[in-house]
């Protein structure tokens, strides 16, 4: 299976990139904010994590591989993760996914349905399941700065903020508000290695704002 991809960006339109590895063109689906973040690479070597699946009906033995690409391992993730929910899928989550991943997951977070159903392809029922589903698992996506977000090379744990944010709603903070607070302490790099470090740090620099 293919996770990753390198090479010239030959050709891009609103939903294929053409990439020329070596003596190979790969033909490479993309979501649109995958889309908007290549327009100024043609040309340029670029490197995409990928997701492979089969398009056609099996019945009838008619399955071509397509590879989807994704300038993160985030973005991946983020995009399996939408895929999951039923009634979902593929070619729903490739359709719908118009808006940059935290701006998508923002609204799953804040549990705002018809926020959801502005994505091309999301009415009401499928708003609704995807936010039972998933609004637990999406606030280190909420969190995301920028779209070239990668946790190798931000050094920031997933799971801790997920699980810091967890804690704050507990304490009686609002998802907006906890979202704010996690976000103004893991932009400016320091590591923390738990909960309580991330919620000791909240509190100082809380006290320290006069908040």
């Amino acid at each position: 299976m293919r996770t990753r991809i390198t090479g010239r960006l030959i050709t891009l339109d609103d939903t294929e990139a053409s990439i020329d590895v070596g003596a190979f063109e790969y033909a490479v689906y993309v979501p649109q904010f995958v889309q908007r973040q290549l327009q100024t690479r043609i040309g340029e070597e670029i490197s995409l994590r990928t997701i492979e699946y089969f398009e056609g009906n099996p019945q009838k033995g008619r399955l071509t591989p397509r590879l989807i690409g994704f300038t993160s391992d985030a973005e991946r993730e983020f995009f399996e993760l939408i895929c999951s929910v039923d009634g979902v899928g593929v070619k729903k989550t490739l359709k719908a996914m118009v808006r940059p991943v935290r701006d998508v997951a923002e609204a799953i977070v804040e549990k705002d349905a018809e926020r959801l159903t502005m994505l091309p392809g999301i009415g009401p029922a499928v708003a609704d399941r995807v936010i039972a589903k998933l609004h637990r698992k999406m606030t280190r996506f909420a969190l995301m700065v920028g779209q070239e977000h990668d946790e190798s090379a931000s050094g920031v744990d997933r799971n801790l903020v997920n699980e810091a944010h967890e804690a704050l709603i507990g304490l009686g903070h609002s998802t907006a508000d906890s979202r704010a607070k996690l976000e103004a302490i893991f932009s400016s790099g320091e590591k923390f290695e738990s909960v309580e470090d991330v919620l000791r740090e909240v509190y100082r620099q809380q006290r320290h704002d006069g908040g």
